[in-house]
């Protein structure tokens, strides 16, 4: 296209995708090396370093006073960076912020933000100076060890890079939104960071994993725990990897309330705000996503961070502070892109890279340093070498410049005379008289010979790369013992993705089956506890003729094992199920829960966790038709979704029951028209899983299996009727038999009896659950319930059904807490406090859960 010319002068037409292109090109390019990608060399942003030099270049020193904010934003804007004051300012708050950066650049005084986010005060009312570390960023700057270049109105000079006598792009980090890229360097422990550069120094083959001994990991300024070492190996090795950080919590018991315990939180992952901590917390409360809270408190002070939950008797500390671990930022992450400038262009480092990068630039620092220090050397001693020539020729130097008429001809006289060059005969006519005293003569021979001796190590430095490295790692070492310090963030091999069984609490609960399929899940303590002969309260609403057909009492984390009428066993976690708050809920389909097939129901419930498999080596299985199995409990540990096949049938049998038993059980049946038999477990053959069953009880015609179950001698075997008459028997009532018989009788039955309902094994020291066929349900103590010597009696009433209801099962089951060793699994290790969370120094006070 050619140019035109208008009243505007010569204008240019150009293709609008092509002027987009190119401006965009210019400024990405722009956002990308001069403003929002810290240096490899000296890990800083150009704002950042333009504020530290415009402090130095103002005097504002470590060991200065303070000077207005204000004044220092001013002189950067003015004379270096030339964009708004207020991000200038963010900037230089930033760097003064311990909470941010792990070694502050920037030492103000005054309100500079906290880390609930608030903002710091006007420029106008902060002040500020160096502080150290910043001083040994600056280190040597005037001693030619960087290179300059010209400001944006070409009237000043400004360094390209600091120095930097610490590695400042890992210690302090950086991050930054560039165009269509952007990096996020944590921070890490000086003295960690010193030790790999020293190694790296001695070893430069060394692999970043290599180095990872000597830097362990990201060391934030708010401390915290860093979950898992993964993250780390990926960011070290790679540039990019994501840290799990949690916050460090205690949990704690309060002194002045019994049994009741609190989670204090003393350190933050890193860049969490901890008012919108706190605020969203107790917003999950309130909407009731995390129980068992009922203070947050936050208790922080200059002493220190310190966040209070305190929690309602009788839960479960650990699993509520891993529900706050999962629920809100007490556990977060941090996305580590390790990307610098190197040489003015954008690239993923690994961590030899940034210590390597740092290294040379070091080496550089070093060499400039002492070929300045050589040259000013070689530039004193050359003055030095001709006050020599004048002191030794004194009386001619002194009769030579009275003779000379003006200073031009003395300056040409000396130089004709003794050979000396310009610099050298103006240091004569310069010099003092004092200087000609003889104590002066010698001292200046000795800083002859003194800058002879610098000059010849200088010399000896600058041609041996080896020594000049070891001036690195000398410095390097001695910032490290200057201003180096402990680590603040701990560092953990746990797992840091939480289980789904971590985040649930322990706790016993109810599960029934219906005869139409439904499974409810309800706390055992919805049911209050009644005497013998109560009417019970209602357990679930159903639809009429959609009795309870099975009862299950078990803790939350065992598996329940679904044991189908077919033979089939299906598998769910208890805190899987659907929790119902009111104990009048329909409960859900069963096929929602397990894979059930349309031709199948369930038969059987039984719960196993830990206990039981230490406890128990079998399982037995009990079908209508009086057969039974026995196989390995262990060969069900595993089941897949879909279920497995844990008994052959034949016919239209069914199971009715499977139990837990081990070698010196017994096993009972008892038949619905009060027949009973006791034999052997060692008396059944141990069967593979998909095998059938043998018979186990004989059975007249009209009449079936209506429970089964293992004790011993030992044991108390509970029968009820249908119109809830039962009785509590010694199951040595009941002499041992071989296995296929009829047995004997067990109840005697008349019409205010009814037929047999159920029978379990039953311990005095257990409650029993009457399950009626329309939903009733009453808790009672078994010790209320006289035990009878006589298997042919009727017992006592223990249920009395309403008209059109009878008894459907029974279900007994241990007092309604948990095992101290559950406990103490749950709730780790517990602290005691006070009521304001102030720990005892006496451990000896602690209690257990």
């Amino acid at each position: 296209m050619t140019s035109s010319k208008s009243e505007f002068g010569f204008i240019k037409p150009t293709q609008i995708v092509e002027e987009m292109r190119s401006s965009y090109l210019d400024y990405a390019m722009s956002v990308i090396v001069s403003r929002a990608l810290p240096d490899v060399r000296d890990g800083l942003k150009p704002v950042q370093r333009r504020i530290l030099y415009a402090m130095n270049d103002l005097g504002m020193r470590s060991n200065s006073s303070y000077k207005k904010s204000a004044r220092l934003v001013g002189e950067v804007l003015g004379k270096w960076h030339p964009h708004g004051d207020t991000a200038v300012y963010d900037a230089m708050v930033r760097l003064a912020q311990d909470f941010t950066v792990r070694m502050p650049l920037v030492d103000g005084q005054g309100n500079f933000g906290s880390i609930d986010n608030d903002p710091a005060a006007a420029m106008r009312y902060t002040e500020a100076r160096l502080s150290n570390v910043a001083d040994e960023m600056l280190a040597n700057l005037d001693q030619e060890t960087v290179d300059w270049t010209l400001n944006f109105d070409d009237t000043l000079r400004e360094p390209v890079v600091l120095p930097a006598r610490l590695p400042n792009l890992l210690v302090n980090g950086a991050s930054g939104i560039a165009v269509g890229m952007a990096t996020n360097i944590p921070p890490h422990n000086l003295r960690e960071v010193c030790n790999a550069v020293n190694a790296l120094i001695d070893d430069p083959d060394a692999t970043s994993e290599d180095l990872m001994k000597y830097v362990k990991g990201p060391d934030f300024p708010t401390g915290g725990m860093i979950m898992g070492r993964q993250g780390i190996r990926d960011a070290y090795t790679t540039g990019k990897g994501q840290i799990i950080i949690r916050a460090v919590a205690e949990i704690e018991e309060m002194e002045r309330a019994s049994h009741r315990f609190q989670i204090v939180v003393t350190e933050l992952p890193y860049q969490v705000n901890k008012a919108a901590l706190v605020e969203k917390t107790a917003a999950l409360v309130k909407t009731r996503r995390i129980e068992g809270i009922s203070e947050i408190r936050d208790e922080s002070d200059r002493d220190g961070m310190r966040i209070v939950y305190e929690l309602r008797g009788g839960v479960q500390p650990q699993v509520i502070l891993n529900n706050l671990y999962k629920q809100t930022s007490l556990q977060s992450s941090f996305s580590a892109n390790m990307l610098a400038l190197i040489d003015r262009t954008p690239r993923v480092i690994t961590l030899k890279t940034a210590l390597q990068q740092y290294v040379l630039f070091r080496q550089q620092v070093v060499r400039r340093r002492a070929e300045y220090e050589l040259r000013r050397a070689q530039e004193r001693a050359h003055i030095l070498a001709g006050l020599r020539i004048a002191i030794s020729n004194l009386d001619e130097v002194i009769q030579l410049i009275r003779n000379s008429d003006d200073v031009e001809s003395a300056r040409n006289g000396l130089m004709n005379r003794f050979a000396l060059d310009q610099p050298q005969a103006q240091a004569i006519l310069d010099m003092q008289l004092r200087r000609l005293a003889a104590l002066e003569r010698e001292k200046l021979e000795q800083e002859y010979q003194d800058l002879q001796e610098t000059i010849r190590g200088l010399e000896a430095l600058l041609s041996d790369e080896n020594k000049i490295l070891n001036v690195v790692k000398d410095e390097t070492e001695e910032i490290k013992k200057k201003i180096g310090d402990k680590r603040r963030t701990k560092i953990s091999s746990e797992a840091w993705d939480l289980s789904r069984e971590e985040l649930e609490a322990h706790e016993q609960i109810v599960v029934t089956y219906s005869q139409g399929g439904y499974v409810k899940r309800i706390p055992a303590d919805t049911f209050r506890r009644q005497h013998r002969g109560g009417k019970g309260v209602s357990g679930m609403n159903m639809k009429d003729g959609d009795p309870i057909k099975d009862l299950l009492v078990v803790d939350s984390h065992d598996s329940l094992m679904f044991f189908t009428n077919k033979g089939r066993v299906l598998s769910k976690i208890g805190y899987e199920l659907r929790a119902d708050v009111s104990r009048n809920t329909r409960g859900v389909p069963v096929q929602n829960i397990v894979n059930v097939w349309d031709t199948e129901s369930i038969s059987a419930l039984i719960g196993v966790g830990k206990k039981q498999y230490e406890q128990y080596q079998y399982l037995v299985l009990g079908t209508r038709m009086g057969r039974v199995k026995r196989i390995k409990l262990e060969d069900v540990e595993r089941i897949r979704p879909s279920g497995l096949i844990i008994m052959n049938l034949k016919g239209d049998d069914e199971v009715v029951s499977v139990k837990l038993a081990k070698d010196d059980d017994d096993i009972i049946f008892v038949s619905e028209q009060g027949m009973g038999i006791r034999f052997s477990v060692n008396d059944l053959p141990v069967r593979r899983r998909t095998a059938g069953g043998v018979k186990g009880m004989s059975l007249r015609t009209g009449d079936r299996v209506v429970a089964m179950d293992v004790g011993n001698d030992d044991s108390l075997l509970m029968t009820i009727s249908k119109l809830g008459r039962g009785k509590v028997n010694p199951l040595s009532e009941y002499r041992r038999q071989g296995r296929g018989g009829l047995g004997l009788r067990a109840f005697k039955l008349t019409k205010n009896t009814g037929l047999i309902a159920d029978a379990q094994i039953v311990a005095e020291s257990k409650e029993v659950y009457v399950v009626s066929e329309n939903a009733q349900i009453m808790r009672t103590n078994l010790s209320e319930i006289r035990t009878l010597r006589g298997r042919i009696t009727q017992g006592v009433t223990i249920f009395s059904p309403r008209e059109g209801d009878a008894v459907s099962s029974i279900a007994c089951v241990s007092e309604l807490e948990l095992e101290e060793d559950e406990k103490a699994k749950m709730n780790g290790s517990l602290k005691k406090s006070s009521s304001k969370g102030t720990s005892k120094r006496n451990r000896g006070d602690k209690k257990k859960q």
